[in-house]
């Protein structure tokens, strides 16, 4: 092996260390006993781990202190509807900004990618208003609803992948009598797998942990979503550390669970999208 390539594995080993001592600190968290302190706690030391028992049935007993299955039902529903929403309306202002020839298309691309640049402070306000006036607080409806409206980020990757599949592909399909949503749904959107399956892991993992969101809008508890209901085993003046970390490990698992079935995806994704501007 050359010195080279070793370098590199010895360098991604350390690094993959590095990254992985806050997962193992949340896991020996979630192990430890009730009011246990957490100065000390060294996820790298074997006797951590072999000193005092470890309390398995902390994960038990975190998802059953708090509703979690119904927090997890509602995040279910925003999370899916969102991405249902997202894919589906960013796909398709991405094929017109991709396919369609009309007055004004740069300059109205470059305004949509402009909105990405806008802080998500500046427009919590106005649409805390806004969605008040429809009658929404507490309501799923304004964690939902603004995703059949396009993301910005979103439709800039599909618009770049779109530009990469042959224009000959639609002219074939105009020969055959094929209509613009047709081709849309039938020949581009097939061909788009990697994007549409980076376009979900994104919107996924934005609305599964979303907590800004929700901490807005929501105020009943039957309404909680995950992320709240974590937030709750911080109290005033103690901290179930332990309840907490076990939460977090399993609301975190399907997130991982989805990465590492589409990874392979949403590498060529990158890739492809920044092949052509």
């Amino acid at each position: 092996m050359k010195t080279s390539s070793l370098l590199q594995r010895v360098m991604l080993l350390l690094g993959a260390l590095v990254f992985m001592t806050p997962f193992l600190w949340m896991v020996l968290v979630s192990l430890k006993p009730s009011h246990s302190s957490l100065i000390d706690v060294n996820p790298w030391s074997p006797a951590q781990w072999t000193s005092t028992p470890l309390e398995w049935d902390n994960y038990a007993r975190s998802l059953t202190i708090r509703p979690f299955a119904l927090y997890g039902w509602n995040t279910t529903k925003v999370t899916l509807l969102g991405i249902l929403g997202e894919v589906l309306s960013s796909s398709l202002i991405g094929y017109a900004f991709a396919r369609l020839n009309f007055v004004g298309r740069g300059p109205l691309f470059i305004l949509i990618l402009s909105t990405m640049m806008l802080p998500a402070q500046v427009t919590m306000v106005p649409l805390f208003i806004l969605f008040r006036t429809f009658g929404w607080i507490d309501t799923l409806k304004p964690l939902i609803v603004p995703a059949f409206f396009g993301s910005p980020f979103a439709i800039f990757l599909f618009r770049q992948y779109f530009m990469t599949i042959p224009g000959s592909l639609d002219e074939a399909a105009t020969i055959d009598g094929a209509s613009r949503f047709q081709i849309y749904w039938r020949i581009i959107l097939p061909l788009a797998k990697p994007v549409l399956a980076t376009v979900a892991f994104f919107s996924f993992l934005g609305r599964w942990n979303d907590f800004m969101g929700p901490l807005i809008y929501l105020s009943s508890e039957s309404n909680f979503t995950l992320a709240l209901g974590l937030a709750s085993f911080q109290g005033q003046y103690s901290t179930d550390w332990n309840l907490m970390m076990a939460a977090s490990l399993v609301v975190m698992a399907p997130c991982l669970l989805f990465f590492f079935l589409g990874q392979r995806f949403f590498v060529s994704s990158i890739v492809l999208s920044g092949l052509r501007g």
